[in-house]
């Protein structure tokens, strides 16, 4: 087999990179053995304001511009619903948030993504004697139902290998060979799996856990994802996903009881309501110390790439920094350097 890529993981940035290709009418195919993975437990936000600080999240604007109509697209051809368009209400504390959240509206960078009033509670099962502050263009990817459909669809093109990626295979000539196909290049997306991979282990990356619980309350009739401590995300048929925590230092994928006891806890304190856990998971998320994605290509083996650290805002980042190394691979178009891996060689 002949191709232009192999793609090494379908996560989110698996995902992404796969869709670069195929509207650009390039010839791939991807391994993944369908591990869990931190893009399957991840709450799938794409919120454009970080809202401990009333800050805008990194390129915003533009981010927020590709990811909308790439997950529209991909609804499109699949067939599925992924993008659930709801606005994030954020709980006040005091009057001095309520403050600071009008001041934050006045801000260019800010003012397309926050609603300038304050809103107030209307629903007695929620804790929020000082109301809301709405965030606008702001949702849900269902990653789990995203990662199923376009793994059945990239096996339906016979353009998936359902096993892992055995790096000792791998034949660094020109083009690459790996078993029976030949490759102009390969990207690797395999989140903090890259933790294994001889060829760009050397990165950064240091991973955070985080864990979720999902529980059930009918009757509790949200239909907004509120954030306070943690997100409380409304999934439909009167369940709930409430997170996240983040560990440093924890780097299984085990669920824990203290991370269960400080989401109860947070939790607590935003609604008043009897609900029941339904399920408790936890991934690793691929997060580097500066909080930016590690693209960028390796430094001897120059038909080699990394498409990895989305970090806790991945499914709105994805499609923007696919892009990028699909241009620098293609066109010669410089990497962001906020982004290039060389910032750290």
């Amino acid at each position: 087999m002949e191709v232009d890529y192999i793609v090494v993981g379908l996560g989110i940035a698996g995902i992404a990179f796969c869709e670069t290709l195929l509207e650009n009418n390039k010839r791939f195919v991807v391994f993944d053995s369908g591990n869990n993975t931190s893009s399957k437990v991840a709450a799938g936000l794409y919120n454009p304001v970080i809202l401990k600080r009333f800050t805008p999240a990194w390129n915003a604007l533009s981010q927020i511009d590709k990811a909308l109509p790439f997950y529209e697209n991909i609804e499109s051809k699949l067939g599925v619903q992924i993008d659930y368009k709801t606005s994030v209400h954020r709980i006040f504390s005091s009057v001095e948030e309520q403050n600071r959240w009008f001041e934050a509206s006045d801000k260019p960078k800010l003012a397309p993504f926050i609603s300038p009033k304050i809103h107030p509670n209307q629903n007695q099962d929620i804790k929020a004697n000082f109301g809301f502050g709405k965030v606008l263009q702001s949702g849900r990817i269902d990653t789990v139902q995203l990662i199923e459909a376009y793994r059945n669809y990239l096996f339906n093109r016979n353009q998936l290998k359902e096993e892992p990626f055995e790096y000792t295979a791998l034949q660094l000539t020109k083009p690459l060979n790996y078993k029976s196909i030949e490759s102009k290049y390969i990207v690797f997306s395999e989140g903090f799996g890259m933790k294994k991979n001889p060829f760009f282990n050397h990165l950064p990356l240091v991973g955070n856990k985080g864990e979720l619980i999902t529980i059930k309350a009918p009757g509790l009739k949200l239909d907004i994802i509120l954030k306070s401590g943690v997100f409380i995300i409304p999934l439909g048929e009167h369940l709930y996903k409430v997170g996240a925590t983040y560990n440093w230092n924890d780097k299984d994928t085990i669920p824990t009881q203290e991370a269960k006891d400080e989401l109860l806890e947070k939790l607590s304190k935003m609604i008043d309501f009897e609900f029941e856990i339904v399920s408790h998971q936890a991934g690793v998320r691929p997060t580097v110390l500066d909080r930016k994605p590690l693209v960028g290509q390796h430094l001897e083996f120059k038909n080699l790439f990394v498409l990895n650290g989305l970090g806790t805002h991945g499914v709105m980042i994805g499609p923007t920094v696919a892009e990028n190394l699909f241009d620098f691979i293609e066109n010669g178009k410089a990497l962001d350097e906020e982004i290039d891996i060389a910032r750290f060689q």
